[in-house]
């Protein structure tokens, strides 16, 4: 018990650690006047995300099931979760998966932010990651993890397909349409402003999700040790291909396009990775790459929305399509906890329902953004005025600056 234990801390304590990475990675990659804010975005959720699990979340998340959409308040602020053993030799105390959970919950509101930045209002974001965490979030993992519909219809989601990146994604995008574009925005370039803080942040994720998916293993096992090796090999096939790519279309490799086909072979992989055999992370990893690299490069520019950091081109598409390639290669050979064998091996039981799956994270995240959204903009507007947009969120939003002028200060 107490191996199982250590594990899951280190894994929870990593996790945590991403969100500051995906400040970092998000920070590097928007304009200097923003990135404080930036930033600022995706460290409160430290906060709020920590308080709003603990008040209702993992209560609401893996609570006694109600009509499969959502759990009861009968754990609000943890009440009746033992941190001592209460089964069998080699279980973990329930807490320690309150905690683990957690910070899955912490790190997926700020993920919608990369759609949104530069341009929405600090107090409505902060509103919005609420609401969000309420009717999106805590529901998804219901259905998912808590016993709800989409257990129900047979789907299997190993960390967070459905429930993290296909809900961010489709809610970011959504989000970033109802909220306009960036002024300026297909008239003018935007360039990352320090990339070498964009890949420390990079790192940190990417350091951070072999115990995203290790730790939903539950325990120091076999599918944790599968996990971390199809999660190694995923994202370093992505990357390859994401830079062979690069190199064919663009002529030259970039640190910012290595960096991010590593990061969508993780999210690809992210459903299925204590699910599928290890040699298919290989193709999982060599398609998420192009696909998640056409959402990004034509997609966007095609359709015309404002995804500022490709939250949907990255989380989204690689999320929906790490949904339909573990309902194609999950099979029992590699875990007990897979209903039915994948399409490739015959069947087709577990691969309509990935389907149906992806689709009702789709349907939750498109129709509750969309409320959240609107209701949000009838309460006094959700994106700053044009002329604090063009002097920069740190100093309108914050009152600080990134990278201040020290003459005459020092």
């Amino acid at each position: 018990m107490t191996g199982n234990v250590a594990f899951m801390f280190v894994c929870t304590i990593m996790v945590f650690f991403m969100t500051p990475g995906l400040a970092l990675f998000y920070g590097g990659m928007v304009r200097r006047k923003n990135a404080l804010n930036t930033m600022m975005f995706c460290m409160a959720m430290l906060g709020i995300g920590i308080f709003l699990w603990i008040l209702v979340g993992y209560s609401l998340s893996f609570g006694t099931d109600h009509a499969g959409i959502i759990g009861d308040l009968d754990n609000i602020l943890l009440r009746h979760v033992s941190w001592e053993v209460t089964g069998g030799e080699g279980e973990a105390p329930e807490m320690i998966s309150v905690l683990f959970n957690m910070m899955f919950a912490v790190i997926s509101p700020a993920i919608i932010l990369g759609a949104v930045a530069e341009r929405m209002k600090f107090s409505k974001m902060m509103i919005f990651v609420v609401v969000w965490s309420l009717l999106v979030y805590y529901p998804l993992a219901h259905m998912a993890w808590g016993g709800g519909l989409l257990e129900m219809i047979g789907s299997i989601d190993f960390a967070g397909g459905n429930v993290i990146h296909i809900s961010t994604g489709v809610s970011g995008l959504t989000a970033c349409i109802l909220l306009g574009k960036r002024k300026g925005y297909g008239a003018m370039s935007y360039h990352p402003h320090n990339i070498p803080l964009f890949l420390l942040g990079a790192s940190m994720l990417w350091m951070g999700w072999f115990c995203f998916n290790c730790g939903c293993a539950g325990g120091a096992n076999s599918i944790a040790v599968l996990a971390f090796a199809n999660t190694a090999l995923s994202s370093a096939v992505s990357m390859i291909v994401w830079m062979i790519i690069e190199a064919v279309v663009q002529k030259k490799c970039t640190i910012m396009g290595a960096m991010t086909g590593g990061i969508v072979g993780l999210v690809g992989i992210t459903p299925g990775a204590g699910f599928v055999p290890l040699w298919t992370s290989i193709l999982i990893g060599a398609t998420t790459a192009p696909i998640c690299y056409l959402a990004i490069s034509k997609l966007k520019n095609k359709l015309g929305y404002d995804d500022a950091l490709d939250s949907f081109g990255c989380h989204g598409v690689g999320g929906i399509w790490g949904g339909i390639v573990t309902g194609i290669f999950a099979t029992k050979q590699v875990s007990a906890a897979v209903p039915h064998e994948g399409l490739l091996y015959g069947d087709y039981r577990l691969f309509l329902p990935q389907l149906g799956a992806i689709g009702i994270s789709i349907a939750v995240a498109v129709v509750m953004t969309t409320l959240i959204m609107l209701v949000l903009k009838k309460c006094g507007g959700v994106r700053v005025p044009d002329l604090e947009e063009a002097q920069g969120l740190d100093l309108i939003e914050h009152g600080e600056r990134a990278y201040p002028a020290f003459n005459g200060l020092d």
